[in-house]
């Protein structure tokens, strides 16, 4: 399955997850206006992937545009060309450099969540697998991704992305209401 990046450049080299993917062979590099036919996870999507992206992603497979979240204004996004521009729903990073922070997920995880929500768990892993700390991921996001799942279109993954914002922050709120929260 076609697995593709556009590389600016932000990054360290050697913390790099779509670096390394492309070290093992695993990623394809675009150039700058080069036209991918797949899914291509984006902070410019329009709408979240679903598992209606399936049969795109199986026939034409998954890109990112690996760069700093510190220099998205350096992105020519507009000459990025897809008919399939994607955003991810709330989840949660486990890579080291953004642990625990919401939608600040790097290459590999991008890659990984797209797959996993569009049900090609064995790619995801595959990818997963080159990182140490990569099967952290799917431990903290497995309740999320398999909510997602269960929806049909992105509009429904929208929906259930706000019904778990919900539910986790009626949580917080009940939390610093108990004896000894520490805020």
């Amino acid at each position: 399955m076609p697995v593709a990046m556009w590389d600016f450049d932000h990054c360290d080299p050697k913390r790099c997850s779509g670096k390394k993917l492309a070290r093992f062979g695993l990623i394809q590099d675009l150039r700058v206006g080069q036209r991918f036919r797949g899914v291509v996870v984006t902070p410019q999507g329009t709408q979240p992937v679903s598992p209606s992206d399936r049969p795109v992603i199986e026939e034409f497979g998954v890109a990112v545009v690996e760069c700093s979240w510190a220099r998205l204004e350096e992105v020519p996004f507009s000459k990025l060309r897809s008919p399939h521009d994607r955003l991810l729903p709330y989840l949660v990073a486990t890579n080291p450099v953004n642990y625990g922070k919401p939608w600040k997920l790097n290459c590999v995880e991008a890659l990984a969540a797209a797959f996993y929500i569009t049900g090609f768990d064995s790619y995801a892993e595959a990818l997963l697998n080159k990182f140490s700390w990569g099967h952290s991921f799917w431990t903290v996001n497995k309740a999320f991704i398999l909510q997602y799942r269960t929806c049909d279109t992105a509009d429904d993954v929208t929906k259930m992305q706000q019904k778990i914002i919900a539910e986790l922050e009626a949580d917080y709120d009940n939390r610093k209401n108990e004896p000894g929260w520490f805020s």
